[in-house]
């Protein structure tokens, strides 16, 4: 065959393969035949019932309630269109009309032939008067978009909100989402957005030549049906949830709550909290930027899964762990501490003598741990930086220094620094000494609540975690999800953890964590104060209960309040034993928590802030502390007022 006829040949081929497919989508679909249509085709969307969210106990935290909107057509705008007359209806005037045509024109998306957001937040009343002529304006319709109800007035942050969609959020989704769409911007409504939203359903309905109806197009055979949201069952416990975002009003930092034999978060508590009611409503968009804006009290931070903190004295237990793995101590391993720690001209107070590790972690020694972290940069002579990526790998198998890769929708790293790190600080020859303080929790560590919570998960189960998860069912069947799934093991063998554990023991019947000893269940803990450059010491707690069988784990941190036995301790106690005895047996524990404040000292650090940045004034921020006194009074008789009622219930 010649050279030209192979080319014509392909050219056909090209042509009628090109014909054919043109001849199918006209003649055996309808595709563009509603396309052509369009203008006597008008598409209706049915927007399905949001999934429901349920606690781990069955109670309803986010439901559902009506809210109406009215879309607007431009293609369906008769040239005659009375617009004094329907501006009356709807209760606007003609200038507003005229004002939100133009907006709805300038936006990216829009489109003559699509259906766009007119009015929002319309009540019962008023579709009750709007319907009865609403037919008299075929480029309106009212739509029914479910909103979200809370049943709860608190944890905000966990369960997140709804907004209508960005620009940037349809350009994710543009197969589903239109302008004036609703989904999940935060939370789990934000992680869980594609199980909550469901299928909309989709109507083709003929109009005639005066654009009324005239009935389904092809009876309904290309309309797809609409289906609701997937309902979740979150493995939270919400009255250990309540309880924890109690004891941190008036206070920054979190508590969390985990199941260490299944990853199941039980308690994921930040202050301050948000109340989710804040997120619906006319005035939701004020109350939105309100919460953005407020720099000082920052809501909308996540304290328990964004921010990273030095871990203080708990960060002992893993410095303990890592050296005994990395070969250069034992449980039997004695460092010189009756003085304190005192190498090359650093000095480190700490507490108890030269004895082995069970008696170090109990009295929270400095010294043992800051000789051992020592031995770990120093066990290969002259590489330092050797010895700590050998240390940094360990801490992460722990999940430190690690986005969690879970099912929440914001996360932090935090900082496990390693060789890298040192030497674009230090130079390439740079001194294990000058990372030793690492070693007690202190220097360069910074790690999230949900981290440390996890990493006591191991500890607890000697050296494996299922990874920290918020959702138990989808639809009334267990997470698929596989990540949730695999057990993860650590880098340090199970002989190890039982001088650890043995030294939590201690810590609760003779030492620094004494006073919380529980009569009704056995506690493993380590208590943290750790030192921060802003003001008085972060206080922080770990709790792993019933010793025998662990069945919760729990991180507390509160910023800025003192001793980790004080105020963190207590909130951790409180929290195991409500989940362990199904109720509050030490509450005078718990009354001190709710009742005490460190608004005093946030309010100071503030002060410094705008002193230092130029922006002091004394006026602006004594009207700020009386608003915030105010909220803490009425949530304090807002969240008494639903005790009394569970209790009259009861």
């Amino acid at each position: 065959m010649r050279p030209n006829h192979k080319i014509f040949l392909t050219l056909f081929t090209i042509a009628g393969i090109f014909i054919a497919r043109l001849a199918y989508l006209q003649l055996f679909t309808d595709r563009y035949a509603l396309n052509a249509a369009n203008t006597s085709i008008k598409t209706d969307y049915i927007i399905p019932q949001r999934g429901i969210i349920f606690d781990r106990n069955g109670r309803i935290l986010v439901g559902n309630q009506p809210s109406y909107e009215l879309s607007f057509t431009e293609a369906l705008l008769p040239p005659d269109f009375d617009t004094l007359s329907f501006s009356q209806l709807v209760s606007i005037s003609k200038e507003d009309f005229i004002n939100r045509v133009n907006e709805i024109k300038a936006e990216k998306y829009y489109s003559r032939l699509t259906p766009m957001t007119f009015l929002k937040n319309l009540s019962r009343e008023d579709i009750a008067r709007i319907q009865e002529r609403i037919f008299k304006y075929p480029a309106f319709s009212i739509v029914s978009r479910p909103q979200r109800k809370y049943e709860v007035n608190t944890s905000g942050n966990l369960l997140g909100y709804t907004n209508q969609v960005s620009e940037a959020y349809i350009k994710r989704d543009s197969l589903y989402y239109l302008p004036g769409d609703i989904a999940g911007m935060s939370g789990v409504e934000r992680s869980y957005e594609k199980e909550l939203r469901g299928e909309k359903g989709v109507r083709y309905i003929q109009k005639d030549i005066r654009l009324r109806n005239i009935g389904s197009y092809k009876e309904g055979k290309l309309d797809k049906a609409v289906v609701p949201g997937k309902d979740l069952t979150l493995t939270i416990d919400y009255d250990l949830q309540h309880m924890a975002e109690e004891m941190l009003v008036n206070k920054r930092g979190a508590i969390v709550a985990l199941d260490p034999k299944t990853g199941e978060i039980l308690t994921l508590a930040t202050g301050p909290d948000i109340d989710p009611n804040l997120f619906t409503g006319p005035n939701k968009t004020r109350q939105l930027y309100k919460l953005q804006m407020d720099s000082f009290n920052m809501p909308n931070y996540d304290r328990s899964l964004q921010a990273g903190y030095p871990p203080g004295s708990t960060f002992k237990l893993f410095t303990s762990l890592a050296a005994m793995q990395m070969g250069v101590m034992t449980p039997e391993t004695v460092y010189p501490c009756a003085g304190g720690f005192n190498v090359a001209g650093v000095r480190i107070k700490g507490h108890g003598g030269a004895d082995p590790l069970i008696p170090s972690i109990q009295v929270s020694s400095n010294c043992y741990f800051s000789y051992a972290y020592l031995a770990m940069l120093n066990k290969y002579p002259g590489n330092p930086s050797r010895g700590v990526d050998e240390w940094k790998k360990i801490m992460n198998s722990f999940g430190f220094g690690e986005f969690l890769n879970n099912d929440l929708a914001v996360g932090a790293r935090g900082l496990i620094p390693g060789s890298k790190f040192y030497e674009k600080r230090y130079g390439k020859k740079w001194k294990p000494m000058q990372a030793v303080f690492n070693g007690m929790g202190q220097g360069d560590i910074l790690i999230t609540p949900l981290q440390l919570a996890n990493a006591t998960a191991a500890i607890a189960n000697k050296g494996w975690f299922y990874t920290p998860h918020i959702v138990k069912l989808v639809d009334g069947k267990p997470n698929p999800d596989p990540r949730f799934k695999v057990k993860h093991k650590t880098l340090v063998e199970p002989r190890h953890f039982d001088a650890v554990l043995k030294g939590m023991e201690a810590v609760m019947l003779k030492g620094t964590g004494a006073a919380l000893r529980s009569q009704d269940f056995t506690q493993l803990a380590k208590t943290g104060t750790a030192e921060v450059p802003q003001g008085r010491d972060n206080s922080i707690f770990v709790l792993i209960a019933p010793a025998e069988n662990p069945k919760i784990v729990v991180a507390a941190v509160i910023e800025h309040a003192g001793y980790g036995s004080t105020w963190a301790g207590p909130a951790a106690t409180t929290i195991a034993e409500k989940y362990l005895t199904g109720e509050l047996k030490r509450k005078h524990l718990y009354d001190r928590m709710i009742n005490a404040s460190f608004m005093p000292e946030y309010y100071r650090q503030w002060n410094e802030y705008l002193k230092k940045i130029g922006k002091y004034k004394p006026d602006s921020l004594r009207r700020q502390q009386t608003a915030d006194s105010l909220k803490a009074v009425l949530d304090r008789r807002k969240s008494d007022s639903l005790k009394r009622i569970k209790t009259a219930a009861r």
